[in-house]
């Protein structure tokens, strides 16, 4: 299979017409705008539409009308962006429409930055829109990752019928690197039978709808949904470890800032330290289970972010008290560096070996 160089946020829009992806509304931010400048020159080609719309908020009300078609469709922004699509996001989650939501993070809070930044995480996995509603959320580390994770949100989202949020920053969007677009078929996908598609007069119309007047009827749509995330929890966590069970002390990392973990691990296992990691690629669920498996004579995790320190929560959660939990993070657009890392750990670690 024949690799191609592309850069991150075309390639985004290379996977998601390769899934199948045909409608996308947005609006442009940096830094993810040669998404909407890709999909602008090559949707048509295949049939499809691009809709710049005249907001955010638009933008994402626009993906809503044409997931209840039964489309495949996708939205793309950055972190001011994508706070606008908050209230739309939960209309979507709650009429529980299938659609791929790609946030390429920059620096907050407010305008912030255009600088790369990991400081949306609260946003994507708590449901930064209103109610009690989850959507998953896949965090990929390099160009080739994105692509596949790109194509494999559509099909989580038709199969569980729930946006699926793609969380890269400004770093993975600029960077170019070779991908491959592979094409095993789908996973089976359940019928649209619940789209609003026309009836032909052979049957009722579907409605869809997130407006429960009565509260009994809401509680139960909102013990429906909640059995479905709880499903979510069961069948969709994606890690990738290294080296947990003999460390003296486990890195957690992100996306991105993942690799500058891997190049810090190389350094300080050059030097005769044991250091594991622990990378989330689902955010949403998030891998618990993989910390159970640490070493239970480590010094400690190290969560590193580029932000104030948000995904640490849920590391502390999966720990449960089990270890020491540490933090090293950079804001505002600023990337730690290998060393930066490497100083950190030898101060946890005191020296030891």
């Amino acid at each position: 299979m024949t690799k191609v160089l592309m850069k991150g946020n075309e390639a985004v829009g290379a996977a998601a017409i390769a899934a199948g992806c045909r409608y996308f509304f947005g609006y442009p931010i940096t830094p993810q705008n040669e998404i909407p400048e890709y999909m602008s020159r090559e949707l048509g080609k295949v049939g499809g539409v691009f809709v710049q719309a005249e907001s955010e908020v638009a933008a994402i009300n626009m993906v809503y009308g044409a997931a209840g078609s039964g489309a495949r469709v996708m939205t793309s922004s950055s972190s001011p962006g994508i706070a606008l699509k908050q209230e739309g996001i939960s209309y979507i989650a709650g009429a529980e429409l299938p659609c791929v939501i790609v946030d390429m993070m920059r620096g907050g809070p407010g305008l912030g930055s255009i600088q790369p930044a990991q400081g949306d995480y609260f946003l994507a996995t708590r449901g930064g829109g209103n109610g009690d509603y989850r959507m998953i959320v896949l965090a990929p580390a390099d160009v080739q990752e994105l692509v596949d994770l790109v194509i494999e949100g559509f099909d989580l989202a038709d199969i569980y019928r729930t946006p699926v949020m793609i969380l890269g920053d400004g770093m993975i969007g600029q960077m170019m690197e070779p991908v491959e677009f592979k094409t095993e078929a789908n996973k089976e996908l359940p019928e649209k039978d619940w789209a609003t598609v026309g009836t032909g007069g052979k049957r009722k119309p579907n409605v869809i709808n997130s407006l429960y007047l009565q509260a009994e009827d809401l509680e139960n749509h909102n013990i429906k949904l909640q059995a479905k995330f709880a499903k979510i929890r069961e069948n969709e966590k994606r890690v990738e470890k290294y080296n947990i069970e003999n460390a003296d002390i486990v890195l957690t990392a992100y996306g991105t800032t993942s690799r500058i973990a891997k190049t810090a691990i190389s350094k300080l296992e050059k030097e005769g330290y044991k250091v594991g990691l622990i990378r989330p690629i689902s955010l949403y669920p998030f891998p618990n289970e993989a910390y159970e498996e640490i070493n239970e004579d480590a010094k400690g995790v190290l969560t590193i972010e580029m932000s104030s320190g948000q995904m640490i929560d849920d590391v502390r959660l999966s720990l449960n008290g089990k270890l020491p939990t540490y933090f090293y993070g950079r804001t505002g657009g600023m990337v730690p560096s290998p060393e930066e890392i490497v100083n950190k750990v030898k101060e946890i670690l005191g020296g030891d070996k």
